[in-house]
This record gives structure tokens, C-alpha cells and sequence, in this order.
């Protein structure tokens, strides 16, 4: 298997990824968008992406912050899973239709209840922290980026 750079190698070479990344993901205090959703969407995203080292990242996270191991081993099949909220379920579907977005366009049901959840704030907050992990997972998916799994 070929080298690739490092994740240290990546942020030493272009600094201002991880200053801008960050960046855009930061929620603004008070927001609609609380840290389990964000963890939630964060997961979900890098599950579809395909993401080892982001999955890993922010499952971790999450059961750092409280998060109950039973909802992260469904998150894959949230839409059968009577465990999460009307908000949980609302922002994970415009997870999903983002990420996805090259494969189905945006659905007005999916829209309407983001908008609903959060309001206009808190769906460009959403947004926001959906396009950084989006981004995160494509650097690390590319130059394979792996987790210490111990």
C-alpha cells in the first residue's frame, strides 16, 4: 500500500484547513442546534462517507458527552429507531440529503422539517457543521487517515 500523507503531514502543509474547518462547524452559542444533534449528524455523515478515522472521532466524542452507546450502535437505521427525537430525526435527514445530494436532490418534506426544528439560524448552523464533517471526511477518507483503535 502506498504512503500517504499523515494527518500531521496534511495540517503542517496547509495550515489554514483545520483553522477554517473548524471555523465553519463552530455553532454559536444558543443555537437550536445542541451537541448530541451535532454529534449525531457528525457520526451519520462520516458512517455514509465511509470515514474510519471520523467515525471513530465522534463516537468517542459523544460517549464523552453522554452519549448512550444503544443509540450510537443504531444510528445507522435512526428511521426505525424509536429513540430519537423529533429534532434528532429531522436534522439527521438533512444530514443524509446533503451528503447525499448528488444522488437525490433536497426533498421539500426534508426541508420543511429542518426548518421547522430549527428555524433559519439553526438549519444554516446545521448546515454549516454538515459541510465541515463532509470536508473533514473527504481529506481523511483520501489520504486514509486511521484511528489508533486499541
Amino acid at each position: 500500500m502506498l504512503q500517504r500523507l499523515s494527518p500531521e503531514s496534511v495540517y503542517r502543509l496547509c495550515p489554514r484547513l483545520p483553522k477554517h474547518l473548524l471555523a465553519l462547524g463552530k455553532v454559536e452559542s444558543g443555537s437550536t442546534v445542541n451537541q448530541t444533534i451535532i454529534h449525531l449528524v457528525k457520526l451519520r455523515v462520516s458512517q455514509i462517507n465511509h470515514c474510519c478515522y471520523c467515525q471513530h472521532m465522534h463516537s468517542q466524542e459523544a460517549r464523552n458527552d453522554g452519549e448512550r452507546q444503544a443509540r450510537l450502535d443504531v444510528l445507522p437505521a435512526w428511521r426505525e429507531a424509536p429513540c430519537f427525537s423529533a429534532e434528532e430525526r429531522a436534522a439527521l435527514a438533512w444530514a443524509e440529503a446533503l451528503t447525499l445530494i448528488s444522488q437525490k436532490m433536497v426533498s421539500d418534506d426534508d426541508y420543511k422539517n429542518a426548518i421547522t426544528a430549527f428555524g433559519e439560524q439553526g438549519l444554516m448552523e446545521l448546515t454549516s457543521v454538515i459541510l465541515e464533517i463532509n470536508s473533514w471526511n473527504r481529506i481523511a477518507v483520501s489520504f486514509q487517515f486511521t484511528p489508533e483503535i486499541n
